[in-house]
């Protein structure tokens, strides 16, 4: 508001008068005020605004993942993976049950006799921990990347049918079976994830999977039973076709 000038202003500072039209005294130095005063044409004085803090500009919100929004990707893709995670955490308890518990009597390292319950509880017994590390960490990787794009009943199903089946088919044709482990159903996993970046590859399109990475984690999973004799070489590559099958078939459906 529009003000009649005063006729001098005192430093807080020094006590000295001084020109009301000046932000510094010219005693002391002292800071009077940030601005000096605007003088209007009929002679009053108008006091600067005060300057208005800038707001913050709110940070941009992206909308909830929909069904459908990018091809071949589910619309719960931020939602937790739960089978695969239930799977992991089912592994890890099978190697310590292998401490009070003698792997021969919950586990395929003998003729089962009848006992086909044997075949569902392999999968998750480890006697090596370096065997436990590659197959566990291939199931949680494929298996996260698999529920994602196709949900939890793919992944336990391929589970069941690679890891258990292949079990159960190394029992059917080893007189003296030794099938303990994830090895199949790591492989299985694995390869039903890789089929549609290999035929992205075959027919020269672009694909976003890294399948160097993918091929060294099926090639030391396939040599595995040279290096651990519990690992069985029939699971394992029973487990990675029946992967491919599936894999070609979950593919096969995307595109129709």
């Amino acid at each position: 508001m529009a003000q009649m000038p005063d006729l001098n202003v005192v430093c807080k500072n020094c006590g000295n008068e001084v020109s009301p039209y000046i932000t510094e005294c010219p005693y002391c130095g002292t800071r009077l005020r940030k601005r000096a005063p605007k003088i209007e044409r009929d002679g009053t004085v108008s006091e600067p605004r005060k300057a208005r803090k800038a707001r913050k500009p709110a940070a941009p919100r992206l909308s909830r993942f929909r069904k459908d929004e990018i091809p071949g990707i589910r619309g719960d893709y931020m939602a937790r993976p739960y089978a695969t995670l239930t799977l992991v955490v089912l592994s890890l308890f099978g190697y310590l049950i292998l401490f009070p518990v003698a792997l021969v009597d919950i586990g395929v390292a003998r003729p089962i006799n009848g006992e086909w319950w044997r075949v569902a509880t392999s999968p998750f017994l480890y006697g090596s921990i370096w065997y436990e590390l590659v197959a566990v960490t291939a199931i949680a990787v494929f298996g996260w990347l698999l529920e994602r794009r196709h949900g939890r009943l793919v992944v336990l199903g391929l589970f069941v049918l690679c890891g258990m089946g292949g079990i159960a088919l190394a029992v059917v044709v080893d007189p003296t079976p030794l099938a303990i482990g994830g090895n199949g159903a790591a492989l299985g996993l694995l390869c039903a994830w890789a089929v549609p970046d290999l035929m992205a590859r075959s027919r020269g399109d672009e694909y976003e999977g890294d399948l160097l990475g993918t091929a060294v984690f099926a090639v030391v999973l396939l040599l595995m039973p040279l290096a651990v004799e519990e690992a069985s070489a029939i699971a394992g590559f029973a487990g990675g076709a029946a992967g491919l099958l599936v894999g070609l078939m979950l593919a096969r459906a995307r595109i129709a």
